[in-house]
């Protein structure tokens, strides 16, 4: 008999820690021969109906020749993974190869039999799908690519596992038993059903954390201060709804509670169930608060407790070995480092942050790995979120701190369907799995407005991301590419935030502006302009102008169908009246707006408002004392509308957010026309990506007909065998390219005068002299192109003018090329990011793109809307386009172009890179002249694999 490492050392990639459906995670491992007592020990808590299914008949105990069986494995042929929970099984799966007799076999036999066994309490939980995904994902390793199973008709449950994953498969009954087989090779459904698996398992992970039934807050001071004691205090003041503890183990034993709360010496000694524990310890006490917590069954912890990686090599290791000892439990982490969370929700009403002050409820979802800039976040939120006609506040807030486990990722799953959030606002220092997040993104911008703040790029300490290579402005343009609304500062992201959390998206650039200022107006046309919106001229209401004015303007303009939006501006007026008729006032301006709005729901109002520096300030403070003379100094008047901008938040804030539908528009203030304007260009922008992502675009099938996929991946495994990273050469990299229709202009080497002449005389006059040395290729600008050449004397002399000005031909390199037709140069560009997945840019060739950085990038595979969004979006693309009375080029010849090396790069992801430079597009047709293939083994994609946490 083999043992364990007759043939392969313990994969330990394959272990893995997972989320299962309920939201708590499992460990996912191999078994081997030290796991015999386990392994007897979950077979016990097995009940009889489920070894009957496993076994097909009666089997109450394990023999000693099973469980040798059972844990010894050569994992090649045969292979056995378990599920864990605090060190023990809960369920197990294992393959056996098997040849085409049914019999036991070795490669290259390409089949397993798979049989599964999950703990009764353990079952519902998604332990088995999990377990499928990577017991598959080690058989395609091991060059196993189908697997069989035997299940009893009445085994339902397991036969529902097999058919729900998504896998091709066929089904044959024979001798009362349901036979299934199914091919191992990931196809466009079994990876749906595995991202929405993924997707709920996250989502619940995160809405354990948001909505427990019960909190303890472990490390409460006796004294008052501190983190724990600030935190308790928050939730229960904010009137938390579910049982509250108080945790500290210097608490006198005969303490029975803490201002009213229960309190106790450990969590262990609370009577009942404890859903979240916040912990907020020295981090050296932080393992046993754990191993109690682990213990008493919690499920989730928010770790506040500091001197983790920010703090150092030391630090680090002490989180990765939280994170570890949590998931051995079946806990997930926000934190460490955290500020904490909070749900608004009245069903829950949960304030566990340090937050200081008390958030208002609304249905925007922030996340902030940082503490600080939570704390602004939602300071500027608390403080912006009366709009002119009511309040905007959060429905659930997370900061994360270090990020150890719980990250945008998981929190995104979650709002992704939480129907009390209606936009998502995340300030990100780092994006650790540029994959999945946009995949993630672009799933939820379909169905909600994400709007991210990306911080300096450079993770914080201790956080285990993915390096890309890519620049920050390329991981922009993907972002965007998904649908994220991105902007530049927090600023901004309250900005555009507000507008978005009440108002309906606009469905065109068209704005309509009106106002009581002809000035503030213009300001706000040009900002308009600026951002790309088309403007009408600005409606001058006079400063004259009251709320009757304002309502009949901005109805009128709503009504326009030559409108999409509508800006009213204000600015205060000078004016007679006294301070007391300041909130009839308020009321009169903001029930004339909000039953404008009412009138048309469909298209966006934003207001503008401008002080007038101190003037405003000092008319404003007047105003605000006890009635005064009639020959006072002048003050603003108490019915104009800054009055009521300034105060109404005071007056008409309800304590509770609209409901969804609710006929009350909240009508977003700005005290600068450019901060509007920013926010409305947004809201435009995603909008049209809304739009278009309604109606994805395709790869057209014409291109398919000179494709040949066989034969390229048959010369790309020739080419590999040289070597494990290859940059080919010109004849290899035109018979590549060639393969998927994309035809390189012929160029000859040209070592001499004379070879030039030959080459030139096979190729046809007229002809172009390249040096194509790196520190000449591609730089016409340097001298080293000679174009135009019609005959032998002109090349020889341009031969002799390079030499003597460049060095020799070995230092040159020098080409013959014949002419192509005269056309815009262009530069197509394809690569693999480790991080990001594959890329392809474009934009034109020379000097002046490169200094402006005019690159527009796009993730491979690419549609046929996005290859002519991509040429598009640079800011030089009018020179394809007939610019300044030149001749328009062939564009949708370069957007085939585009596609197939979209379409070579996806179906080969060993071609790593592929430089087309430059791409001459003409008024008719285009040249591809020159061209550059690197071949690599493809990084790894754990976007195919089984899911995963992070690794620790």
């Amino acid at each position: 008999m083999q043992s364990a490492s007759d043939r392969h050392e313990y994969p330990a990639h394959w272990e893995a820690d997972v989320v299962l459906r309920d939201g708590g995670t499992a460990r996912i491992r191999p078994i081997t021969v030290d796991d015999a007592d386990r392994l007897v020990s979950f077979y016990e808590q097995v009940s009889d109906e489920s070894k009957y299914y496993r076994f097909f008949a009666p089997y109450p105990r394990l023999s000693a020749k099973d469980v040798h069986r059972f844990t010894h494995h050569d994992f090649v042929d045969r292979v056995g993974l378990a599920a864990t929970i605090g060190g023990e099984f809960i369920a197990t799966v294992r393959y056996d190869r098997i040849g085409a007799d049914g019999m036991p076999a070795s490669a290259p036999a390409d089949e397993a039999e798979v049989a599964f066994l999950v703990q009764d309490a353990h079952q519902g939980r998604g332990v088995a799908s999990a377990l499928l995904e990577h017991i598959g994902a080690v058989a395609r390793e091991r060059g196993i690519r189908r697997f069989a199973a035997e299940v009893l008709p009445a085994n339902v449950k397991m036969i529902k596992v097999f058919t729900d994953a998504g896998y091709t498969q066929k089904r044959s009954f024979e001798d009362g038993v349901v036979r299934l087989e199914f091919d191992l090779e990931p196809t466009d459904r079994s990876l749906a059903v595995q991202y929405a698996r993924e997707q709920r398992a996250e989502s619940r992970s995160v809405q354990r954390l948001l909505t427990p039934g019960s909190v303890a807050v472990v490390g409460v001071g006796r004294a008052e201060g501190g983190v724990g004691r600030s935190v308790l205090g928050n939730i229960r003041d904010y009137g938390f709804t579910g049982r509250l503890y108080a945790v500290n183990k210097a608490f006198p034993e005969d303490q029975k509670d803490l201002d009213g709360i229960s309190a106790h010496r450990s969590v262990g000694d609370i009577d009942g169930p404890v859903d979240v524990a916040v912990v907020a310890v020295p981090a050296e006490h932080v393992p046993e608060v754990v191993a109690e917590c682990g213990a008493h069954g919690v499920q989730g912890l928010v770790v506040l407790s500091a001197g983790y990686a920010e703090s150092g090599p030391e630090g680090r290791e002490r989180q990765r070995e939280l994170v570890r000892h949590a998931r051995a439990y079946g806990m997930r982490i926000i934190g460490p480092n955290a500020f904490g969370i909070i749900n608004t929700h009245p069903d829950v009403r949960l304030n566990a942050s340090l937050a200081p002050e008390t958030p208002r409820p609304g249905r925007i979802g922030l996340f902030a790995q940082s503490g600080a800039i939570g704390i602004a976040l939602l300071s500027r939120l608390h403080r912006r979120g009366g709009g002119v006609t009511g309040v905007t506040g959060v429905s659930t807030f997370v900061s994360s701190g270090n990020r150890a486990d719980v990250s945008g990722n998981d929190v995104l799953q979650y709002w992704y369907d939480d129907p009390d959030t209606d936009v998502v606002l995340m300030y990100l220092e780092s994006i650790g799995n540029p994959r999945k997040f946009t995949r993630l993104a672009r799933r939820t911008a379909a169905a909600k407005p994400l709007v991210v703040v990306q911080g300096s790029g450079t993770a914080p300490q201790g956080h285990a991301v993915r390096a890309t290579r890519l620049p920050r402005a390329t991981v922009s343009a993907l972002l965007r590419q998904a649908g994220v609304i991105q902007v530049d500062t927090i600023t901004e992201l309250v900005d555009t935030g507000l507008l978005l959390a009440r108002q309906p998206l606009p469905t065109g650039p068209r704005v309509a502006i009106l106002g009581n200022s002809e000035s503030l107006g213009l300001l706000t046309y040009d900002a308009c302009v600026a951002e790309g919106l088309r403007p009408s001229t600005p409606l001058d209401l006079t400063t004259a102008a009251v709320p009757e004015d304002f309502h009949a303007a901005l109805a009128r303009a709503l009504a326009d169908d030559s409108c999409d939006a509508v800006i009213v501006t204000a600015i205060p007026a000078v004016g007679e009246g006294t301070a007391g008729e300041g909130t009839a006032g308020d009321a009169a301006l903001a029930e004339a707006l909000r039953s404008a709005a009412e009138q048309v729901p469909g298209k966006p109002v934003l207001v503008v408002h401008v002080e007038l520096g101190g003037l405003a300030e000092a008319l404003s403070a007047a105003t605000s004392t006890a009635p005064q003379a009639a020959a006072g100094p002048p003050r603003i008047r108490a019915d104009h509308p800054f009055r009521a901008l300034d105060r109404l938040r005071a007056t008409q804030a309800p304590a509770q957010p609209p409901a969804p539908g609710n006929s009350d528009r909240l009508i977003p203030a700005y005290p600068a026309a450019e901060r509007a304007v920013r926010a409305l260009a947004d809201a435009v922008q995603y909008a049209q990506w809304r739009r278009e992502a309604a109606e994805p675009g395709k790869v057209p099938e014409s291109i398919d007909a000179d494709i040949d996929e066989k034969g390229a991946a048959t010369l790309i495994d020739g080419l590999l065998t040289r070597g494990q990273g290859l940059t080919l050469g010109t004849e290899e990299t035109c018979e590549l390219l060639a393969k998927y229709g994309i035809q390189v202009h012929r160029a000859l080497p040209a070592t001499t005068a004379d070879a030039a002449v030959q080459a030139a005389a096979a190729l046809g006059y007229p002809v172009a002299l390249k040096a194509t040395a790196p520190h000449l290729r591609h730089r016409a600008d340097l001298g080293g192109v000679r174009l135009d050449l019609a005959d032998e004397e002109q090349l020889r002399r341009a031969y002799t003018e390079l030499t003597e000005l460049f060095g020799t031909p070995d230092e040159l390199r020098p080409v013959v090329q014949g002419m192509a037709p005269r056309g815009v140069d262009t530069v197509i560009r394809a690569v693999i990011d480790p991080a990001a997945g594959a890329v392809l840019s474009f934009g034109l060739a020379g000097a002046a793109s490169q200094l402006l950085d005019d690159t527009a990038h796009r993730l491979i595979p690419v549609t046929d809307r996005e290859a002519a969004t991509l040429v598009r979006s640079i800011r030089t693309a009018p020179l394809l386009f007939g610019w300044r009375g030149s001749t328009p080029v062939d564009t949708p010849a370069l957007e085939e172009l585009l596609l197939r090396v979209s379409r070579l790069v996806d179906d080969h992801p060993e071609v790593v890179a592929v430089t087309l430079e430059p791409v001459v597009v003409a008024p008719r047709g285009l040249s591809v002249l020159g061209a550059s293939v690197r071949l690599a083994p493809p990084p790894a994609r754990d976007d195919l694999g089984p899911r995963t946490l992070p690794a620790y």
